[in-house]
């Protein structure tokens, strides 16, 4: 008789801890089952190192993982969307708590991301957008209102050309095909010089985002357009490729062609202090906290403003040579 009272009294004890474990004491609560040791874990699947800016941004995010305490799964797509989807579905499979990426290009991530959310996995966009119709497969998307950069650049130029009457022939350097940045800051552009019809886009071609393909790219335009007075350049590093080109043909970046750029790394800041640039519209790589804080949030199952914008800032020479000494990135 003691025995069957003891048995029971285990019994009990046993439905009571399994009670308390269903009511949210330790389950995933649908945030994807990551690790149940209290650390968020996030998957994160990077664009690549195209850049002075994406270096910079990988390490924002990498150093305010640390700082946060959260197990950073790291993925780096090298350019290619194939590999980014590849990373997305084994951080699926890992079953991490929070899913967020870069997005290659803008199109082509439905199904991935459907099978991220039916696996009841937040997913936020960071930098660029994607052109899905279906808003409720990503929680929010952080970054920079790349149309609002390219109007930026173009409402410096059209300042500058106020009053005159000679035309003013564009070259411009696009980033990847594709990619929201490239799209965006294309577009902006565009609408911003049509206050001024003597501004006109005589060649206009990609040089991936990259330092080295805007030198090769601008090197070929040289040679093919040789009445240019600005280049307007959609990153820094390739504006910089481009003044190597421009240098070597004779010509003074800044002066014989002024050129604007977008992003403001160190370099591109250097170079619009020594004059070689002559306007650098900010896009800040550093989304690392914000992100961290995102991720508490969707995984506590928090709502979200689904754009959250980072702030920016525009440079002249006088403003870039105040800023250089406390320069981050």
């Amino acid at each position: 008789m003691v025995r069957v009272k003891v048995m029971a009294a285990a019994l009990t004890g046993l439905l009571a801890v399994s009670t308390l474990a269903g009511c949210g004491g330790g389950g995933d609560s649908g945030s994807g089952g990551g690790k149940d040791d209290g650390k968020l874990v996030l998957g994160f699947s990077q664009v690549g190192a195209e850049s002075g800016w994406r270096t910079a941004n990988t390490k924002s995010i990498q150093d305010a993982a640390a700082a946060a305490g959260y197990e950073l799964k790291f993925s780096d797509a090298q350019g290619k969307q194939e590999k980014q989807i590849e990373a997305i579905r084994s951080f699926i499979t890992q079953k991490v708590d929070v899913i967020a990426f870069s997005p290659v290009v803008t199109s082509g991530w439905d199904s991935v991301l459907k099978d991220a959310k039916d696996a009841g996995i937040p997913v936020i966009l960071t930098d660029r957008a994607v052109d899905s119709q279906d808003k409720s497969l990503y929680k929010t998307f952080l970054g920079s209102d790349f149309v609002k950069e390219g109007k930026e650049a173009g409402d410096w130029l059209v300042k500058q050309n106020e009053g005159k009457t000679d035309p003013v022939n564009v070259v411009e350097l696009q980033g990847t095909v594709g990619a929201a940045p490239a799209i965006d800051r294309q577009k902006g552009f565009a609408e911003a010089i049509k206050a001024n019809p003597n501004i006109k886009i005589v060649k206009s071609q990609s040089g991936n985002f990259t330092r080295a393909e805007g030198k090769t790219v601008m090197e070929g335009i040289l040679q093919s357009t040789p009445d240019i007075d600005v280049l307007y350049a959609h990153n820094d590093d390739m504006g910089l490729g481009a003044i190597e080109a421009i240098e070597a043909a004779g010509k003074k970046p800044g002066k014989d062609i002024q050129i604007i750029t977008v992003d403001a790394v160190k370099d591109g800041m250097q170079a619009l202090a020594d004059g070689k640039i002559n306007f650098i519209v900010e896009c800040s790589p550093l989304l690392g906290p914000q992100l961290m804080d995102l991720a508490k949030k969707v995984k506590a199952g928090e709502t979200v403003d689904p754009r959250i914008l980072t702030e920016e800032t525009t440079f002249t020479q006088e403003q870039a040579k105040a800023a250089l000494p406390d320069r981050k990135y």
